[in-house]
């Protein structure tokens, strides 16, 4: 596995993880210390902050509604940037909701800033 497809995998694994403290030590491991998350709605910076944004998220989609997330097979990456797209997904397999991000990584290789976007599904 390239060193994209693994960050991507891991950065996946932190919104489906049960863990409180796993997901913190991922966090930690995944973005620097004064890294940012946005969203169209939001801008979260610094671990404590991105963790409580992505522990929200697992209550709510994860947690109480049983989806998952998993990325799909389009990572690519050059410069210091990757960009993906992720779906989550419902206990039965269905697509609910499609993402983009695009990761900048600072020379440590960690997430210096991520930028995520919702994109529209195809219609069934």
């Amino acid at each position: 596995m390239n060193t994209t497809h693994d960050l991507v995998a891991r950065y996946i694994a932190v919104w489906n993880e049960p863990q409180t403290a796993a997901r913190r030590k991922q966090i930690e491991a995944l973005w620097a210390a004064d890294g940012v998350h946005f969203t169209p709605s939001m801008e979260v910076r610094g671990h404590d902050a991105i963790e409580r944004r992505v522990t929200v998220a697992w209550e709510k989609w994860v947690l109480g509604a049983r989806h998952s997330f998993r990325a799909c097979a389009d990572a690519d990456s050059h410069h210091g940037g990757i960009k993906f797209h992720w779906e989550m997904i419902t206990p039965d397999g269905e697509v609910s909701s499609l993402g983009f991000d695009f990761l900048v990584l600072g020379t440590d290789g960690r997430i210096v800033a991520d930028y995520q976007f919702l994109e529209p599904l195809a219609p069934r």
